[in-house]
């Protein structure tokens, strides 16, 4: 039964687009988080949590994740990266 409402057929045209670039972004996310947890130097680990805190606060920003869910994991990146030696 194909959709009746213009807005309704809009948001079946938007809505795989959409979930495959939040795909996309939670996955750079999810490399990020992991090249900063696997580091053992502290001096690479604290260039990974840079480039990890940017990508976190653009998906908050971009309303990919919640701006909560960011801050909790910018939180337990640099709690990892300071206990560091």
């Amino acid at each position: 039964m194909p959709l009746r409402h213009k807005s309704a057929q809009k948001r079946a045209r938007q809505t795989p687009k959409r979930t495959e670039y939040n795909k996309h972004f939670k996955a750079k996310i999810k490399s990020a988080l992991k090249s900063v947890l696997s580091s053992k130097q502290k001096s690479a680990a604290e260039k990974e949590l840079k480039k990890a805190v940017s990508v976190l606060d653009k998906a908050a920003v971009k309303g990919i994740i919640h701006r909560n869910n960011a801050a909790n994991k910018k939180s337990l990146l640099t709690r990892y990266v300071n206990k560091l030696k």
